[in-house]
């Protein structure tokens, strides 16, 4: 459920399934939640699946009157996955041909955990369409000294006590029957491989030269603050912001304290 406060009715996304025909990746099917408002965000989820981000969309779209766009990656939630797209660098270059489909300028991408890591291979792609990034916990560098946690082979009840500062405030994991990772956790491992990090993206991102803000909760027990900050410092124009009392999915655990420190440094670059 969103926590918006009653400031007006949101209206309903309006979803649609858009296949994209792009000279890199070939014809790949891509389901789109559109929160059709004016400036646009670019909205990318994590392991979790979509409804990690569902209820932050919204909050996003009402309170700035935005356009954001909540795209399901190809695997996820059931959705089928072309065979092209083989890592994570294709589906960034899937995320730009949907911009070029859109038609649509000035664009923030936002993501949070594997998002994040895509949200940089999408600003590294160049496209003049791009304006800035938003990386929430992301994952996808290797800092010596600070690994990430597996939590391939850990139980949902680890994976929360790891991911939230406050476990109950977890959402529900979806039912796979005890057996076996979850679907989600499968799609994810077909992007990143098992490793979940591209040993050449810390070094890359040296030449991103986009205004990129990296926030990161305190309670983070994948991917701790010590690894945002050298995600941060390992981007020439990034500013790192900790959030306290939160983990590794501030947009489900605190909200509304992700979308103020958002919208506070928007103001202050202003």
């Amino acid at each position: 459920m969103s926590t918006l406060s009653p400031v007006g009715v949101l209206r309903p996304a309006r979803t649609e399934t858009i296949t994209l025909h792009s000279d890199s990746v070939g014809p790949v099917r891509l389901t789109v939640a559109d929160r059709d408002r004016t400036q646009p965000f670019l909205l990318l989820h994590g392991g979790g699946g979509p409804a990690t981000m569902a209820d932050f969309a919204d909050l996003l779209a009402e309170r700035t009157h935005a356009r954001v766009l909540l795209p399901t990656h190809p695997g996820f939630a059931g959705t089928p996955r072309a065979e092209t797209l083989a890592g994570v660098t294709e589906l960034a270059r899937t995320y730009i041909a949907l911009l070029d489909h859109l038609d649509l300028t000035d664009v923030t991408v936002v993501g949070n955990s594997f998002g994040g890591w895509l949200a940089a291979e999408i600003a590294l792609q160049g496209s003049p369409r791009v304006s800035g990034a938003v990386i929430i916990d992301g994952i996808g560098i290797e800092v010596e000294g600070l690994p990430m946690t597996d939590i391939t082979g850990l139980a949902p009840a680890e994976i929360r006590a790891h991911s939230f500062h406050d476990p109950s405030k977890a959402p529900l994991p979806p039912n796979t029957g005890g057996a076996g990772p979850s679907p989600d956790l499968e799609a994810l491992i077909g992007y990143t491989g098992p490793s979940m990090s591209d040993p050449t993206l810390r070094r890359r991102l040296g030449d991103l030269h986009l205004p990129v803000h990296v926030l990161w909760g305190e309670s983070d027990g994948i991917v701790g603050p010590d690894y945002g900050r050298a995600y941060a410092a390992a981007i020439p124009m990034a500013t790192f912001t900790l959030l306290p009392r939160t983990g590794h999915m501030p947009q489900v655990e605190s909200p509304e304290e992700l979308l103020g420190a958002m919208l506070d440094l928007g103001r202050a670059a202003a």
